[in-house]
């Protein structure tokens, strides 16, 4: 049934029994108005209000469930659908409303995922210049300061020459760090293993975290797109812990758990309270999108945050 028979129907119950009621119940109204009658039909009037609020209520509930969830729909949590029964205005609705939902998360994981490419792509080209052009450069210049040290005499430009080596090799050590957190060369050479663990070496190097690792020997071969997505939700993780958590330990677990590959990073650290996903945890759920995986936060039982990944392995084909 249409929404306005619906209600005109709801509307037409209300008004009839109204009706039966004066005509077939022992009430008059008399001219000038007697107390008494003036009583009932006031309260009559309130039951007819009453009665036709409950049903309206009742009929337009649906309704209400799709503001509520129009209000709170987030297309990073995809799957949040409305129960629908019957046929009609508001289930047909309904149905539309959920069709909009698909449509909505089909075009925002393409989105996302021609969005991410670009970004890989762009970090590659980024990391490769610094690589190979930054980083050539900067050698040269050490290897020439290096040179001059050794050739010269006063013991004071001496002095100065090796100051100017060492803050160019941090340099160059800061830009080959740069590059390889643009683009994990290790994670195409050796898997992602190896690149988890460089991860967390070179975290718990410059930020002096303990980082505690944990990789299950039985884990499943996954392809290049879903170790990437794994890789860059870790990486995104420890960067939270190192710049916001506070925290002095964080664990780093990569497991499978049945037809699942879990990610599992926690930390001790003083949690996310009532603070507002980032733009870097969007990101990351962006990235789960493109592989159907799973991303939640929850709170650690060392009071810190579990940044959670599951990925089906079914999906990669493992």
């Amino acid at each position: 049934m249409a929404l306005f028979w619906r209600i005109f129907g709801l509307n037409a119950v209300v008004l009839g029994a109204a009706t039966a009621l004066l005509l077939w119940a022992p009430v008059t109204v008399s001219v000038p108005v007697a107390l008494t009658e003036a009583v009932v039909l006031i309260v009559g009037l309130g039951v007819m209000l009453v009665a036709n609020a409950a049903l309206l209520r009742i009929g337009l509930a649906p309704l209400e469930r799709v503001t509520r969830r129009m209000a709170t729909v987030d297309l990073l949590r995809p799957g949040q659908r409305l129960s629908v029964d019957g046929h009609g205005g508001v289930p047909d609705l309904v149905r539309a409303f959920n069709d909009m939902l698909d449509r909505l998360e089909n075009e925002r994981a393409t989105s996302s995922a021609r969005a991410l490419s670009a970004q890989e792509g762009e970090r590659r080209r980024i990391a490769q210049e610094l690589h190979d052009e930054v980083g050539q450069s900067m050698t040269a210049v050490l290897l020439e300061l290096k040179r001059a040290a050794d050739h010269t005499q006063d013991p004071a430009l001496r002095t100065d020459l090796q100051h100017a080596q060492e803050t160019t090799r941090g340099s160059l050590d800061d830009v080959r760090r740069l590059a390889r957190r643009l683009r994990p060369g290790v994670l195409d050479d050796l898997g992602l293993i190896s690149a988890l663990t460089t991860l967390a070496i070179d975290l718990s190097t410059h930020t002096g975290l303990a980082v505690h690792r944990s990789f299950d020997p039985d884990l499943p071969e996954l392809d290049k797109q879903t170790e990437l997505v794994l890789y860059r939700v870790a990486q995104e993780s420890l960067t939270n812990v190192a710049r916001h958590a506070d925290a002095t330990e964080v664990a780093l677990r990569l497991c499978r758990s049945g037809e699942v590959v879990r990610l599992k990073i926690c930390d001790d650290g003083r949690g996310i309270g009532l603070a507002h996903e980032g733009a870097g945890i969007r990101g990351m759920r962006e990235r789960a999108l493109l592989i159907g995986a799973i991303l939640d936060l929850e709170t650690s039982p060392e009071g810190g945050v579990q940044v959670n990944l599951s990925v089906p392995i079914a999906r990669e084909g493992g």
